[in-house]
């Protein structure tokens, strides 16, 4: 297990095929938000089913996620996703609940890839190689995969805890920082899926403690 750093014109000249061997693209959603789930995906795609307008997720419109969340589903050879949760944010910290989180979801994959490319700078401690690719998700298509899938999972997290937690947003901010949901925070508190080791969150319940 290696982790790679490489200039955007080296990433984007990289040929990741490897005879034989399946490769699977790893990304996660929530590590800035200040309440919520970290998650993660894993996505080994079928080069015989190739997926349209695979992207970062974060470029792509709600709608586009949710299309190609169900087409990357009914898709790829297979993928997984998983998440760390609250509890376990609070105990590792945030880089190492994300790691965590990747981790399960390659284990999660039901078939074991060759190479697994993870974005950013950090790898998960894994049984395969991996490697480390800085803005893998608009380089490599099952980064992207993987982007979007666990994307669209933790918004959707989002709505459903809305609904338990109304006053707070989460279907609006998806959990993070904004002026509506520190507002929120004043006035209410903080709930059992906020991240109190966080700030602001442990500042402001610590405003509105009696």
């Amino acid at each position: 297990m290696r982790s790679s750093k490489y200039s955007k014109a080296e990433q984007a000249a990289l040929n990741w095929d490897i005879p034989g061997g399946l490769i699977a693209g790893v990304d996660e959603a929530g590590r800035g938000p200040l309440a919520g789930p970290v998650v993660a995906a894993a996505v080994i795609l079928d080069e015989l089913h190739p997926i349209k307008g695979l992207a970062d997720s974060k470029t792509l419109t709600a709608l586009r996620r949710e299309r190609l969340f169900d087409e990357i589903r009914a898709k790829a050879l297979c993928c997984s996703i998983s998440q760390a949760t609250v509890e376990e944010i609070e105990q590792l910290n945030i880089l190492q609940a994300t790691l965590l989180a990747m981790r399960r979801a390659v284990e999660g994959l039901r078939l074991l890839p060759k190479l697994v490319l993870v974005d950013g700078n950090r790898l998960p401690l894994l049984a395969v190689r991996a490697e480390a690719i800085v803005k893998g998700d608009a380089l490599v298509p099952a980064i992207s995969a993987a982007s979007i899938l666990a994307k669209v999972y933790r918004d959707r997290w989002c709505a459903e805890y809305d609904q338990q937690f109304p006053q707070y947003g989460f279907a609006r901010h998806k959990g993070y920082g904004t002026v509506e949901h520190l507002a929120a925070l004043r006035e209410h508190g903080a709930c059992p899926q906020h991240r109190k080791t966080f700030r602001p969150v442990s500042e402001l319940v610590r405003e509105v403690l009696p």
